[in-house]
């Protein structure tokens, strides 16, 4: 009888764990669309926006320089940042990589 509840404990923990994903790849992002430098807002988060799939994101980056693709169509991959968006503002990405289309 131990045996058994053991293995039910044990398969029930498998069970709930099974379906996690890692949080890298759960807040990874592929966007695609023009870049351009972020003027007034009534949100101040972000240095430039991107429009993809007819929806703005905010867009920083602590690696890569994003006033080298400022009015070009690029394709990007970056990570959701945590808490936003605030202030009825769009999400924040943190760019990690550009590639000009």
């Amino acid at each position: 009888m131990k045996k058994l509840i053991l293995l039910l404990a044990i398969g029930f923990s498998f069970a709930g764990c099974s379906s996690m994903k890692s949080s890298k790849d759960a807040n990874t992002v592929n966007l695609t669309g023009k870049i351009e430098k972020m003027g007034m807002t009534t949100y101040q988060y972000g240095t430039h926006t991107i429009e993809s799939d007819k929806k703005t994101y905010a867009l920083k980056s602590s690696s890569v320089d994003l006033n080298q693709f400022e009015n070009k169509d690029v394709e990007l991959v970056g990570t959701k940042v945590p808490g936003y968006p605030v202030e009825n503002g769009p999400l924040l990405i943190e760019v990690s990589s550009v590639k000009i289309k």
